[in-house]
């Protein structure tokens, strides 16, 4: 069950990889160019999926879409990582005070959702997928932090790394030997995870237009044009909607699998 999970996992992830990475190159049709003769229509050849309400493909849009949140997710991940993962160690590995203003710091940021940040970052510097990229990475820093913290601890108190301070091992050496290699397995997971949040993040933003600006194509932005024609044709909803659905689906089933995988107390015995 366990490794079904996995698999599943992966698969929907690659099949978001792949659709992304095949939309920077090739689309059925332009995502951006409209055409008043084909409004509305329904799935079929040459359009798959249909057609939206500006007869734009919908199947186009969506392989653009899919690119984008990749994007997103990616960058706003890596800025969690980037700085979350050092600011846990840090805590776990210093303790005292330090430990304290770091908490305390993460406790503040994690009262600002990303909904939140983004809705100020675009009061002043106006809504764009940089928005969003940076509103998410800030809110999910303290995720990190407290996924790194716990696994700092729980290393700094093994044999190895008291014998390795007793030997005159740097803290530094210590976090760049010891913690950093026996936590990246949860931030791993944590990553997986936090990927799956910046998609339904970001699919939120773009559908309050917080985010990516029409017309260029994201889930939420179809998901707020399909709003209008709900009624008449409620395919378009149903398009976006699946594939975040699917795709935080993928990213959840794929952190779940590889928690169970890494962690051997979680290991199915045969």
């Amino acid at each position: 069950m366990k490794r079904a999970q996995l698999i599943t996992g992966l698969v929907l992830v690659a099949a978001v990889l792949v659709t992304a990475v095949v939309a920077v190159f090739w689309t059925p049709f332009d995502p951006l160019r409209v055409v008043a003769g084909q409004r509305l229509l329904a799935p079929g050849w040459p359009h798959v999926l249909g057609t939206d309400g500006f007869g734009i493909d919908i199947a186009s849009r969506l392989m653009v879409g899919a690119r984008t949140i990749l994007l997103v997710g990616i960058i706003s991940v890596g800025v969690a990582a980037v700085v979350g993962v050092p600011l846990g160690m840090l805590a776990g590995q210093a303790g005292g005070w330090v430990d304290e203003v770091v908490m305390r710091v993460s406790d503040v940021v994690y009262a600002f959702p990303a909904l939140l940040l983004a809705m100020l970052l675009a009061a002043i510097y106006g809504g764009s997928t940089v928005t969003a990229m940076v509103a998410i990475g800030v809110a999910s820093i303290p995720a990190f932090a407290r996924v790194a913290r716990a696994g700092a601890l729980q290393v700094m108190a093994s044999d190895f790394v008291l014998a390795a301070k007793s030997s005159g091992t740097s803290r530094w050496g210590v976090a760049r030997r010891h913690v950093l290699p026996n936590i990246a397995p949860l931030i791993g997971v944590q990553a997986s995870v936090g990927f799956a949040m910046a998609i339904l993040a970001e699919a939120a933003l773009s559908y309050l237009g917080l985010a990516t600006p029409r017309p260029n194509p994201t889930w939420g932005n179809m998901l707020r044009d399909a709003q209008n024609f709900l009624f008449v044709a409620p395919l378009q909803a149903l398009w976006p909607g699946l594939a975040i659905a699917l795709a935080v689906l993928g990213f959840n089933l794929l952190g779940d699998g590889l928690r169970d995988y890494l962690d051997p107390r979680l290991r199915e015995v045969p």
